[in-house]
């Protein structure tokens, strides 16, 4: 470390800012999700177009995200997905100006190839910084404030988006035209403001970073390492495989979840409120996952971490068949409750797929980062089954994923002989 560089624990107060951040601006999708499917007069299967915009950029920028970590350093990188996801705010503007769905969705790209930077690059900076030891530690704080940054965000400018009055089709094809484009334009222009501000936010946190001389640990990065692995040569290790498809089907069954909460608890038969209202209970879903890490980790202390992770998997799926088969407030709050269970679940599936992978471990960090595609293409299909069979029986789709997850804490997550044989593996992660 440079003498001119700030000390490790300051560096760990800087980044975990980078987490808070994207955190909230991941959670706003739930939020975005409703209201533009309202402005545009869309049905679930095209407003969930928001959810695998969003997501897919995590797939189709895992790799050019670590060449760029790669040759400019984890510092530099993290400044430059800040930039990066500030364009995508800004570009919020124009699209609430014409509007136009596709622009909307071209903004979110932007914002999620500059937040797929700061995934690659935060997280194992996280780690590096200081003794490796601490780094489960380190990580651990770093989640919590993501999942306070899901939780606040939702709350404080949910009600800023979904402060108008939402029309159903026959009431907006009842007025004449020129009402129509204007009540669309009007509605439209209320994320102009909220976003304006978090482009600003987060070239300020752009700012902050760089000037801030935290390490740059340019020496850590993957160009570094004279070792190469194929992908295919990672990919044989069956724990990690299989740990690439437990991600993929985490991420996907908690942001369809996420996705389609306000629609569904506003519903007259489940808790018969506004939009604006719903969107104030996102808060204790993701709240839940932000308390549950905390009690997670003191329980992770104690009990094999398989096992705990196949035990809040089939809590889950217990609380999704109750809010399938109830109505009214024990199928809202059985839903809501589902956060909880889902805080240990990512760090966890993490942790277990690069253990003994050793100088493995990078690309199969890249891999279980391209897993998150999930939550592009799951809330997807949920999609189709709500406009076919209704939001409340689509809620098996997630059922089934968590069921693998069951599957994988007790069976596919274990090490086969002649499998993880590279002992010592580096404890590096990374958080949605």
């Amino acid at each position: 470390m440079s003498r001119r560089d700030m000390s490790y624990t300051a560096a760990l107060a800087v980044v975990t800012i980078i987490f808070f951040t994207w955190g909230g601006l991941t959670s706003l999708n739930d939020v975005l999700i409703p209201h533009l499917k309202a402005v545009f007069q869309m049905n679930y299967t095209e407003s969930m177009l928001i959810q695998s915009t969003f997501f897919g950029a995590y797939f189709l920028m895992s790799l050019p995200a670590s060449k760029v970590v790669a040759k400019f350093g984890y510092k530099n990188s993290i400044v430059i997905g800040l930039i990066v996801a500030a364009i995508g705010a800004a570009m919020f503007f124009p699209a609430a100006r014409l509007p136009s769905y596709p622009l909307f969705l071209s903004a979110l790209f932007v914002l999620a190839s500059g937040i797929t930077l700061l995934q690659v690059s935060a997280n194992p900076y996280i780690s590096l910084l200081g003794d490796p030891a601490g780094a489960p530690s380190r990580l651990n704080l770093a989640q919590a404030l993501n999942s306070l940054g899901t939780t606040v965000f939702p709350y404080v400018i949910g009600p800023l988006i979904l402060s108008g009055v939402v029309l159903s089709v026959d009431e907006l094809a009842a007025k004449p035209v020129a009402e129509q484009l204007a009540y669309r334009a009007h509605e439209a222009a209320s994320v102009q403001i909220p976003y304006m501000i978090i482009a600003a936010g987060l070239l300020l946190l752009a700012v902050f970073v760089y000037t801030m001389r935290i390490p740059s640990l340019a020496e850590a990065t993957e160009s570094a390492d004279p070792v190469h692995h194929s992908f295919a040569e990672v990919l044989g290790q069956k724990h990690l495989f299989y740990g690439v498809i437990a991600i993929f089907v985490y991420v996907g069954a908690e942001v369809s979840i996420g996705s389609f909460l306000i629609n569904y608890i506003s519903a007259p038969e489940i808790g018969n409120m506004d939009h604006a209202t719903a969107s104030e209970h996102l808060p204790y879903y993701w709240g839940g996952a932000m308390v549950g890490r905390f009690i997670g980790a003191a329980l992770l202390q104690r009990f094999d971490a398989r096992r705990l992770l196949a035990l809040f998997a089939v809590v889950a799926m217990v609380l999704l068949a109750l809010t399938m088969l109830t109505q009214g407030t024990v199928s809202m709050w059985a839903v809501l409750a589902i956060g909880l269970f889902n805080s240990i679940m990512f760090p966890t599936i993490f942790t277990i797929a690069i253990e003994r992978l050793g100088p493995m471990t990078s690309k199969a960090s890249s891999l279980l980062i391209m897993g998150i595609v999930g939550g592009a293409l799951i809330p997807l299909l949920q999609g189709v089954l709500s406009d076919r069979f209704g939001i409340q029986h689509s809620f098996v789709l997630p059922l089934a994923c968590y069921a693998f997850i069951v599957w994988y804490g007790l069976s596919g997550s274990r090490i086969r002989a002649g499998q993880g044989q590279h002992a010592n593996a580096q404890a590096s992660g990374v958080m949605h």
